[in-house]
């Protein structure tokens, strides 16, 4: 498995959800609202004959400045199970389009403001691990 296809898939299926770009690569200059997927750590050998490796990864969401109240619902309807669910979005091919055996995103953290250029943002991290060989 390639872990740009399994980055690029991610990326694919956050896309689904209608006003958020995608990234699969670390971009020099984001636009908003954008989605950030990387690698965050690699378990090798997760079962006999090391035929499994666990991928982690993070998708961090990145919206419109602070302060105002629009980037607060943006980011609770990312974190809840409805249409614009980021966790929906992403297990909806949990197979990664045949890169991946299972998909899961366990967890939502890290509800921070971050400054880019000059303008403070509103950012959450998800995680996502994904198990592939």
């Amino acid at each position: 498995m390639s872990i740009t296809a399994i980055r690029t898939e991610l990326a694919s299926n956050i896309g689904s959800i209608s006003g958020i770009r995608t990234y699969a690569d670390i971009p020099d200059n984001p636009a908003m609202p954008a989605a950030v997927v990387t690698l965050a750590n690699v378990n090798y050998d997760q079962s006999f004959q090391r035929g499994l490796v666990e991928y982690n990864f993070i998708v961090t969401v990145i919206f419109g400045r602070i302060a105002t109240a629009s980037a607060q619902r943006n980011l609770d309807a990312l974190i809840s199970t409805g249409s614009r669910s980021l966790k929906a979005a992403v297990e909806a091919d949990r197979t990664l389009d045949g890169n991946a055996y299972d998909t899961r995103v366990t967890e939502m953290s890290n509800v921070q403001s971050a400054t880019i250029g000059d303008i403070t943002y509103l950012t959450a991290d998800f995680a996502v691990t994904v198990y592939a060989d």
